[in-house]
């Protein structure tokens, strides 16, 4: 019956954490969002979409911070209310209370690792496929302002202005070099990109411009006016099999990543990045595991009767963890370290430290916090 209580006192908070981190997540995007539905025309299916792709990322950081706060929480509830002190009376140890913490903190560790091995990978590939199809069916999204823009092979493409409204561009300069045997300089006073995707054929149309050809194999150069001048791209969508030879290390599963890491084709360097995207992916879920024993003893640490531990040092724990964690990254990505070490180090500082304060909150042993994270309770 106890476990079964201290298991449901676990769900409740852990979802309301989950949702309101997620969605403070999700927030972060709203800007980039909003600035694509008024700008770029974007539909609200293509919006739902990329809010979806982005969710398992946003969820590889927030499962492992909502089970450190769900754990806390609880503890210390069951704290103020005298519930521990009433089982300590009964003659529980401390030590009674590990399993279904353990419980809970191991099955979202499962859940995270699907999340990291499975969803993360879907998601952001998912995510730049849905990109590049919206690159290239809308202008906006395509060209850039005032930049060297490669949308299409073997051409180049500067615009000075884009008018959002009517998808009109201004002073456009084109080099095109498609044509092995010759070089193609066109600059228009304006333009309009035409675009149909599922035929892969794009129409460049100009207005009032200069046509430059230089011919490479007779040294030779023509100019050319014209009043209006169509330009035809003929590029079609890649296919299933191109998208996946064209992934990215971290929008590969584990056996693509190692499969990365044991081709002798590869090179050191891709192979060392590849061994440590497999790590991270493996070693960032237990860290459910890890931060949540570690909440344990400071949900208990309020049975002091001058101290109590709040969020700031469980934040002090989580934001050192994920610190760890991108010093691995930059130490292992140097070749500093094994991958492995890199990456499982930040588990093995948090679960070590879980560990020594369950003994000590076990042993009566409260521990001294740095005075920065305690709260003192005031004197009646």
């Amino acid at each position: 019956m106890l476990y079964r209580y201290i298991f449901r006192e676990l769900v409740s908070p852990f979802g309301v954490s989950l949702l309101f981190l997620t969605f403070v997540f999700v927030m972060t995007r709203i800007p980039d969002i909003t600035n694509m539905v008024v700008n770029y025309n974007m539909g609200i299916s293509a919006v739902f979409s990329l809010v979806l792709y982005s969710l398992p990322r946003f969820m590889e950081f927030t499962l492992p911070m909502s089970v450190m706060i769900a754990v806390l929480l609880t503890f210390m509830r069951m704290s103020g209310a005298n519930e521990i002190i009433a089982l300590k009376g009964g003659g529980m140890s401390i030590y009674r209370l590990l399993p279904p913490v353990a419980f809970f903190c191991t099955l979202m560790t499962l859940i995270t690792l699907w999340v990291t091995v499975w969803a993360v990978p879907w998601g952001k590939h998912a995510f730049t496929v849905l990109g590049q199809e919206m690159a290239r069916a809308n202008i906006n999204v395509a060209l850039k302002e005032r930049q060297f823009n490669t949308p299409f092979d073997n051409v180049m493409i500067y615009v000075s202005a884009i008018d959002i409204k009517t998808a009109r561009l201004k002073d456009v300069f084109i080099e095109d070099g498609r044509d092995p045997d010759s070089v193609n300089i066109t600059v228009a006073a304006q333009g309009a990109l035409v675009s149909r995707p599922n035929e892969g054929i794009y129409t460049l149309t100009l207005e009032n411009g200069i046509i430059n050809q230089v011919s490479l194999d007779r040294s030779a150069a023509h100019q050319i006016q014209f009043d209006r001048y169509d330009i035809n791209f003929d590029v079609g969508l890649p296919d299933h099999k191109q998208r996946i030879d064209k992934k990215d290390l971290d929008e590969m599963g584990i056996r693509e990543l190692l499969t990365v890491a044991r081709d002798g084709k590869q090179g050191a360097e891709k192979r060392h990045e590849a061994r440590m995207e497999l790590h991270e992916k493996l070693a960032i879920p237990f860290a459910c595991l890890a931060l949540g024993l570690l909440a344990l003893p400071l949900g208990l640490q309020s049975l002091s009767a001058r101290h109590a531990p709040g969020f700031g040092l469980a934040l002090f724990f989580f934001m050192g963890y994920y610190m760890l964690l991108a010093l691995g990254w930059s130490a292992g990505g140097s070749g500093g370290y094994p991958p492995g070490v890199a990456m499982w180090l930040p588990n093995c500082v948090m679960g070590g430290t879980a560990i020594y304060l369950i003994k000590q909150v076990a042993g009566e042993r409260f521990f001294h916090m740095p005075h920065l994270f305690i709260l003192r309770k005031r004197e009646r």
